[in-house]
């Protein structure tokens, strides 16, 4: 089982670096590609956009051993960061960051499902979030990287070093992933059923509302430090470190107590963590200390919700829909992202590029992410156990 696990977070390291490197390098991509920051932004909702659109292959490939799809999924990735390296534009930049997107949310479904099912009886959260801190150490390790070889070398160089960490993650996948049986087959529309209930459509909004909160900020946190903190710019790659770290407490935090209490409840305090923090990026004036607290204290919450409402998914999805339902999350996820990146820009335009004020524009909707969650775990998980 720790093999499989080092092979999935092997391939969550390379998703995860793909999907946040984006938020260090921005001022020289947007640079290099002839637009302004706001603009600029839309890298990471093609990104975005990508992962909700790739979840539908999993329609397809239910009957496909989970390992052949974990393979199939980083070629993908692999195709994309390079057609990144080359991309001499911003549209070619930004098909390269869609399809670098498509494997993203049916991985972590069908990581999540491997994971699972490998686990020991009582530690499957504690399992999904090991494999999503390779998602996180690369917050820590593979950001601020990026954000170095943009600031001293190039900005391409991080794409080129994450399409041969996707080529070595397929050899690591066939290697060390055993077979595991495909979900049960419900039928091309049965593996939908568990969109039938309310239940999953709220976990799936709270998650939406939630990331599209946080990204209203995350988005634009390099400039944020800059302008608001007062940060170099060459001192920003160590504080894409320190939210790396952050990142990672959070996920191990958010799994331990998913599996000693609910799962919606530990989800619902990931959000109100992310949320307070929101709140103080908008109040306190910025200064190099306050900023990288928040920078650490926003990712801690924004990686704890992610073992707890994978599985509240993964588990909604019982029956044939695990595949589908465990994706759905990243859709939900990503489609915040995408959204909370271009509400983050709008308050830009706004407020006369003030970044604090992108926390006025996030702090709504996480603040509706903890009322959704914390009402369901009420509902539901509370019912459960009475």
């Amino acid at each position: 089982m720790k093999k499989s696990l080092l092979a999935l977070a092997s391939g969550a390291f390379i998703l995860g670096a793909a999907e946040f490197v984006m938020m260090g390098i921005l001022p020289q991509a947007a640079a290099a590609t002839g637009v302004d920051i706001p603009t600029a932004g839309h890298y990471i909702s093609a990104y975005a956009i990508g992962v909700c659109v790739g979840t539908l292959m999993l329609v397809f490939g239910r009957k496909v051993p989970p390992r052949t799809l974990i393979v199939a999924f980083m070629a993908i990735a692999f195709a994309g960061n390079l057609m990144s390296v080359f991309a001499p534009n911003a549209p070619v930049l930004l098909v390269a960051r869609f399809i670098a997107g498509l494997p993203h949310g049916a991985f972590f479904g069908t990581a999540t499902l491997i994971a699972k099912t490998l686990a020991e009886k009582g530690k499957e959260a504690q399992a999904v979030s090991m494999m999503v801190t390779g998602q996180t150490v690369a917050n820590m390790l593979g950001v601020p990287a990026g954000t170095l070889m943009a600031e001293f070398l190039s900005w391409r160089l991080a794409f080129g070093i994450l399409a041969a960490w996707a080529a070595m993650t397929i050899v690591l996948a066939r290697t060390w992933i055993p077979f595991v049986a495909p979900v049960e087959d419900a039928g091309l529309f049965g593996q939908f059923r568990f969109l039938t209930k309310p239940g999953p459509w709220v976990i799936l909004l709270a998650v939406f509302t939630g990331n599209a909160g946080v990204f209203c900020w995350w988005s634009y946190v390099s400039p944020w430090l800059q302008k608001t903190g007062g940060w170099s710019s060459s001192l920003v790659p160590l504080l894409m470190m320190l939210a790396g770290f952050g990142m990672v407490l959070g996920g191990l935090m958010g799994g331990r107590l998913t599996d000693r209490w609910r799962h919606a409840g530990a989800a619902a305090v990931g959000q109100l963590i992310s949320c307070s923090g929101l709140l103080l990026v908008l109040v306190l004036p910025g200064n190099l200390w306050t900023t990288m607290l928040l920078t650490f204290w926003i990712a801690v919450g924004l990686f704890f919700t992610s073992a707890p409402q994978q599985l509240l998914m993964t588990e909604a999805g019982r029956g044939g829909g695990e595949l589908i339902a465990g994706a759905a999350v990243q859709v939900a996820f990503n489609f915040g992202n995408a959204v909370g990146s271009i509400v983050g820009g709008m308050m830009l335009n706004a407020f006369a590029m003030d970044y604090r004020f992108t926390g006025l524009g996030g702090m709504p909707l996480g603040l509706i992410a903890v009322a959704l969650l914390a009402g369901y775990s009420w509902r539901c998980e509370g019912a459960a156990r009475r």
